[in-house]
């Protein structure tokens, strides 16, 4: 896997819009203002929005052959160090007739973003070069008042430095807040309040390596069967990382789903899995349960050590897991610790 280098301030970072196109929409263009600012003047970065990021809804989704071109054009450009997401949405795989895997392979950088852009990160995959499963430009760089502590330590933690050695820890709050996006809120903040529960392992003993690979688990059956889709071999001895969107999908369709990655096998060749923390805690108790009835009840594979509740994906606030770098989990201390850097010195 070809790393990226890792960031500077002074850097150059592109926002891409490859699914829904609401960060240019006229009531909510003060989100990508909010941002910009935030990665300016905190992180030091300078911030551009590529050609049709902010073309708004309609035209966003009328052009899934032009958000393509935009996140090809920013992988081409030398001058620009990393690509991050607007925001997720529901149809960035009508991007896949256009992506140009060479351009990525040639042109590594710093690619970001969640939820549906768990298809974009497969396509990195694809071409061979990491990425990293964390904040937008819209919900955590654009967020009211201010960015999470957590996730901006983990911005700075994970695309700034070397992660050898580096421990994803829990947050030690979280929220389930929602402020409604209009410009008249952006002096509201969520409120947080202590997470108690802190990562729980359920099931398995001592300690798991291997390299992380996932993402939403709501976008896995719109990947399952294109050529992004990780083979078999490449989910051998994966440390794999799901959590559910912001939908909110019921037990059900976990069971489904990790009965479709059992079907294939997948399920089999892990080393381990790490589950995120469902947005509002909903389904929170009824996902164990499932996740359990398929691999440990169903599949027999009760030693196969996964730790829930993390801090990645649609929680509040999220971190940052890095795709395709050795991890450890040490299911008697309950931590996730990254084994290499996930950057390189640019």
């Amino acid at each position: 896997m070809i790393k990226p280098g890792r960031l500077r301030a002074g850097d150059k970072i592109a926002v891409v819009s490859l699914s829904w196109g609401g960060l240019g929409d006229e009531g909510l263009i003060h989100k990508f203002h909010i941002a910009k600012e935030r990665l300016e003047k905190d992180f030091g970065l300078e911030v551009v929005a590529m050609p049709h990021a902010l073309s708004g809804t309609a035209f966003v989704a009328a052009h899934p052959e032009l958000r393509a071109k935009d996140l090809m054009d920013a992988f081409a450009d030398s001058s620009i160090a990393a690509v991050f997401c607007a925001i997720g949405g529901d149809d960035t795989i009508r991007l896949l007739p256009y992506i140009d895997y060479d351009i990525i392979r040639n042109n590594p950088k710093i690619f970001m973003g969640y939820s549906d852009s768990t298809v974009n990160h497969l396509m990195m995959y694809k071409a061979g070069v990491g990425s990293f499963y964390g904040p937008s430009v819209m919900c955590e760089f654009g967020e009211y008042v201010k960015m999470f502590d957590y996730t901006a330590q983990a911005v700075r933690d994970v695309l700034f430095g070397d992660t050898t050695g580096y421990e994803i820890k829990p947050s030690p709050f979280w929220s389930s807040d929602f402020v409604p996006w209009e410009e008249k809120n952006a002096h509201i903040g969520k409120q947080l309040i202590p997470d108690e529960k802190g990562y729980e392992v359920l099931q398995g003993t001592g300690k798991a390596r291997g390299h992380l690979l996932g993402g939403c688990l709501d976008v896995f059956q719109m990947a399952v069967g294109t050529e992004i889709f990780p083979s078999l071999e490449q989910w051998k001895n994966a440390i794999m990382f799901i959590e559910t969107s912001e939908v909110n999908p019921p037990p059900e369709y976990v069971r489904w789903t990790l009965r479709n990655l059992a079907a294939q096998g997948i399920l089999r060749v892990l080393s381990g899995i790490i589950v995120g923390k469902p947005q509002g805690e909903k389904y929170y108790e009824e996902y164990k349960q499932t996740i359990l009835q398929v691999v440990a009840e169903e599949e027999k594979l009760t030693d196969l050590p996964i730790i829930y509740n993390v801090n990645f994906g649609h929680a509040l606030p999220i971190g940052i897991i890095p795709y395709g770098v050795m991890t450890e989990l040490d299911c008697g201390r309950k931590t996730i610790t990254l084994l290499e850097s996930a950057t390189v010195e640019a």
